[in-house]
């Protein structure tokens, strides 16, 4: 019996579908008339039919140019000098195995062995799964053998030698599948994609690539086609996506640090899920050769860690050179000083740094998250960072910009695969492509016409700040409990709350980080900070005054351990 009106009228409106009646809602968004009517509902939800009702005057000229607009010249505020914040205890970082290294308490190889009999286990805790889809762990002990012996000859390569770094299931790794969180993808990769061969370059242990959403369009860590690994903190919340895997190994302790990549948050909400650090920096500031991800104007590779220094040291590897297959990353101006400002940044505290608090913003988050972030932001006050009420009027469609633009580059990129493979593809995915078909090249190309106005808009903001600040989600980790292991799951509040704060860095290409701000009902809390075009520094000495100060500083997630 096909549904009357009112009975998919109140599927419609139910926030949450799984099972029959998500396959349901998505063979209407097949007709004609079922697309014409999810997608009306679609554009209310997310905000599309106000961001395109706008006035002329929030709209400018045409420009297909992702490259990020700086707003003022670099110029930083009084560096106190306070050097790098100092090693958690309770917590493993890179900088501490190193240091370790460096002392012959301890060598790469039996770190390496370590992981290998935790893995082996298979007890991850709260998290239940494991953040791993595929092990290289042949390779990557064979790299700790070759660690160990460069430090026992003093030929240490740098702050990633002998480091334990698993991979986001979207880059080549050699011998591997790429699956990018998907059913079908089973190709084995012929060679290492740059990001991998940067990583190895430097000493790495790439000995794992972790689990992705699919297609990474589930910023919620949903994916019905794997055993997805659940929240450190809580065995039925999710994870936060899409590098739900990257996340979860960093707070189990499996590694200090690990790879994610951002395209609408999917490295900062995970952070913020987990309460570790992200950061995802400028737009392109990493080349994505090998990189199935690495396409379009928003998404940029970027390292989730147990602390600020581990972001640092892995920007160090990974964005210190130019990637020969991808154009793109020669947009980052030349700077022969780029790391060291990158470390002295980790000292600089927050004496004089202008942040700019956009008060329409922090009135849709939900008053406990605020409560925790704005606390911290008087903490950064307290030591003399000045904070700064600003107007920013088209933050406010950001969400809807973010919906139309990531969703209209994923579906042209998906076309082929959905015509192909749509059978094997989860209910959720093949419900927002029928639905991302339909959206018009006029809005589209309307869309993108406000966007150019928004980062013109935050590029005259920054010529007055150092910083915005805002909550990094408009909610804690959603309900995924481990009965839903497998179940096609659409939830659209939780989409939309997870990336409510995050899309306005993806969309002007501006580095934005993620820093835990304290736990509000045994669940962590995050705050972002967003800096200027290419000006990393900034957001890194935020986060890490925030960590030198404690408020960062939270409870272990139960089952986190330290490697040795």
């Amino acid at each position: 019996m096909k549904p009357g009106p009112l009975n998919l009228a109140a599927l419609l409106a139910t926030p949450r579908l799984s099972g029959a009646a998500l396959t349901l809602v998505r063979r209407v968004a097949q007709t004609r008339a079922g697309q014409a009517l999810l997608l009306g509902r679609t554009f209310s939800s997310y905000g599309i039919d106000r961001l395109l009702a706008l006035e002329a005057e929030a709209r400018c000229d045409l420009q297909f140019d992702a490259r990020p607009l700086t707003g003022a010249p670099p110029r930083g505020w009084h560096d106190a000098e306070l050097g790098a914040p100092g090693l958690d205890p309770a917590r493993q970082s890179a900088a501490e195995l190193r240091a370790g290294y460096l002392a012959a308490d301890f060598t790469p190889l039996e770190v390496f062995d370590a992981l290998a009999r935790r893995i082996d286990s298979a007890d991850f805790g709260q998290a239940v799964f494991s953040p791993f889809v595929a092990l290289d762990m042949r390779r990557g002990r064979e790299a700790a053998r070759e660690s160990s012996e460069r430090y026992l000859n003093q030929r240490s390569l740098g702050p990633l030698d002998g480091v334990p770094v698993p991979v986001k299931d979207q880059h080549h790794l050699e011998g591997l599948p790429t699956r990018c969180g998907t059913a079908y993808r089973n190709e084995r990769a012929a060679a290492d994609g740059y990001l991998v061969r940067m990583l190895r370059a430097g000493g790495a242990l790439v000995y794992a690539k972790t689990h992705s959403t699919e297609w990474g369009m589930n910023p919620a860590g949903f994916n019905p086609h794997f055993d997805m690994p659940r929240n450190v903190f809580h065995r039925d919340r999710g994870a936060g996506g899409s590098s739900t895997g990257a996340a979860v190994a960093v707070g189990l302790g499996l590694s200090p640090l690990a790879s994610g990549s951002d395209g609408g948050g999917s490295v900062r909400i995970p952070a913020a899920m987990n309460g570790i650090f992200g950061i995802k920096p400028s737009f392109v500031r990493i080349g994505r050769s090998g990189d199935d991800f690495g396409s379009g104007t928003v998404s940029t590779v970027g390292p989730l860690g147990q602390s600020t220094t581990d972001l640092v040291d892995f920007l160090q590897v990974a964005a210190s050179g130019r990637d020969p297959h991808d154009p793109t990353s020669w947009w980052a101006p030349e700077d022969a000083d780029l790391v060291s400002k990158w470390r002295a940044a980790l000292g600089r505290g927050v004496r004089g740094c202008r942040i700019g608090i956009i008060e329409s913003e922090w009135r849709d988050a939900p008053a406990a998250l605020a409560l925790s972030a704005h606390a911290a932001l008087k903490e950064l006050e307290r030591e003399g960072a000045v904070l700064v009420d600003v107007s920013l009027p088209l933050a406010a469609h950001a969400p809807a910009l973010g919906v139309v633009t990531i969703g209209t580059e994923t579906m042209g990129n998906l076309t082929d695969d959905f015509e192909l493979y749509g059978e094997s593809m989860s209910e959720e995915l093949r419900l927002i492509l029928h639905l991302l078909a339909t959206i018009s090249a006029r809005d589209f190309l309307k869309a993108q016409r406000t966007r150019e106005q928004l980062r013109r808009q935050v590029r005259a903001v920054f010529g007055q700040l150092d910083l915005l600040a805002m909550p990094t989600t408009a909610a804690q980790a959603a309900v995924y409990e481990v009965s839903d292991n497998r179940v096609h799951i659409a939830d659209e509040q939780a989409t939309r709350d997870m990336c409510r704060f995050t899309f306005l860095a993806n969309l002007t290409g501006l580095p934005a980080g993620s820093v835990p701000v304290g736990l509000q009902a045994g669940m962590p809390v995050g705050l972002q900070f967003i800096g200027d075009a290419w000006d990393e520094a900034s957001v890194l000495a935020a986060m890490a005054h925030c960590e030198r100060l404690e408020i960062s500083k939270h409870a272990s997630p139960p089952d986190y351990r330290r490697l040795i």
